[in-house]
């Protein structure tokens, strides 16, 4: 497994990120890989998703929801336990219009794929494929969302979609801020519609929602930007 340096991301936790990570949901199964052909169905923009404390229900709805041609790969950060039930992968597949795989290192990021990140390793986006890190927490969380959002704004720059929903921890506002600040669009669940408000409020707080929606109108306008700025 490639280990690889998370350089610049904030070692120290700022002074808006929460330690509060209770609630953490269970690990995914291994999921079966794409194939090496998927490089040829790579898209020059990607969504990427944060979400932990209510997150499995929020992303059953997100999942379901989206067009089953939605022509982006979305890439998933949801804090949960290590040694937790193995069937988070398979629940959020069976209820999705998406593929939904667990990412492995070097996969190729597939066009109209959901990929989930595993349990108790970063998730960064290099080019065109994924690369997993087991080198320490960011903000008390591993996977960390703030990582996935800065590697993937770092390759895609106004390209990224950024997506932070319910959650108990403040991971991913820092990354969502990044995304704005290379160019991408941020959109925040409403802290009222959020199971725990704490992540959406983060962002919100940070200045890093381009929008802030409930969550029934998040599908419509991740469809709508797909076609439209993506």
């Amino acid at each position: 497994m490639r280990k690889n340096s998370i350089a610049g991301l904030p070692r120290s936790t700022p002074a808006w990120v929460s330690a509060a990570n209770s609630g953490l949901l269970a690990a995914p199964a291994r999921a079966d890989a794409v194939g090496e052909d998927a490089r040829a169905h790579s898209a020059d923009s990607i969504v990427v998703i944060g979400a932990s404390l209510g997150g499995t229900r929020a992303l059953t709805y997100l999942l379901s929801a989206l067009p089953g041609h939605f022509p982006l790969p979305l890439v998933i950060v949801l804090h949960r336990a290590v040694d937790g039930d193995a069937t988070l992968r398979q629940f959020l597949h069976s209820h999705s219009t998406l593929p939904v795989l667990e990412a492995e290192d070097k996969m190729p990021v597939a066009a109209g794929h959901a990929y989930l990140a595993p349990a108790n390793y970063h998730l960064l986006v290099e080019n065109v494929e994924f690369s997993l890190s087991t080198e320490a927490p960011v903000g008390f969380a591993r996977p960390s969302i703030d990582v996935l959002f800065e590697s993937a704004s770092a390759a895609y720059g106004s390209k990224t979609l950024g997506v932070l929903l319910t959650g108990a921890s403040a991971d991913g506002a820092w990354g969502a801020a990044k995304i704005r600040e290379r160019g991408g669009t941020v959109v925040v669940q409403d802290p009222e519609t959020a199971e725990c408000p704490i992540m959406p409020r983060a962002a919100i707080a940070a200045d890093a929602a381009s929008s802030i929606l409930p969550l029934e109108a998040i599908p419509g306008i991740l469809a709508e930007l797909s076609q439209r700025k993506y």
